[in-house]
């Protein structure tokens, strides 16, 4: 059995899409760790309340993408951890946090990727006119948001949308999507 781990940065709405898809039985497990750069996430609530074990680590004390990455590979190796969940994670993983761990690292980014990559993807899309949005799970490599996709979740864009009001349904698809993508991978049936 893979374990894996989910870095967060904000309120974890996806990571409590996730402890809730393990206790329907979805995910197969819970994750081993979530890990945050943020020491007063909200997500780190969910967490404790589900037991799991929690880390910070702090961008101040680990100054740069390398050093970050370098202290986020030895804490998760040291737990014996080989997949990486990006939920909310507010960094980019650099170059030494993916090639230690190959194409076991997913995330998901709210637009049908390529379409508007990076921050702000609702707003990118009202902003384009977009008739239709979204969100994606995919292989994280090194670039921003340009990993292989798994698989896409449509949500059309209708003529009131906000940014509050588009962002909430494609986050009701990400809650239902993330979780099954998550499951694929960590009982082998997604080939990595």
């Amino acid at each position: 059995m893979h374990k894996y781990a989910v870095l967060v940065s904000g309120r974890g709405s996806n990571l409590e899409a996730i402890i809730n898809s393990v206790k329907k039985g979805i995910v197969p497990s819970m994750p081993s760790m979530v890990l945050t750069d943020n020491s007063s996430a909200k997500a780190l609530e969910f967490a404790k309340k589900a037991g799991i074990e929690t880390c910070f680590v702090d961008p101040k004390l680990h100054k740069g993408k390398k050093r970050m990455g370098d202290e986020i590979v030895r804490l998760l190796k040291a737990k014996g951890i080989d997949t990486i969940c990006l939920a909310g994670f507010m960094r980019i993983i650099g170059k030494n946090v993916v090639e230690a761990f190959p194409r076991r690292i997913i995330n998901i980014h709210p637009s049908l990727l390529p379409m508007f990559p990076g921050l702000e993807a609702q707003r990118q899309a009202l902003d384009a006119g977009a008739a239709v949005s979204g969100c994606t799970v995919h292989f994280v490599d090194e670039g921003i948001d340009t990993g292989t996709i798994i698989e896409q979740s449509r949500v059309d864009v209708l003529k009131n949308d906000t940014v509050e009001t588009l962002s909430a349904r494609i986050l009701e698809r990400e809650h239902a999507v993330y979780p099954r993508v998550l499951a694929s991978l960590l009982n082998g049936s997604l080939l990595s």
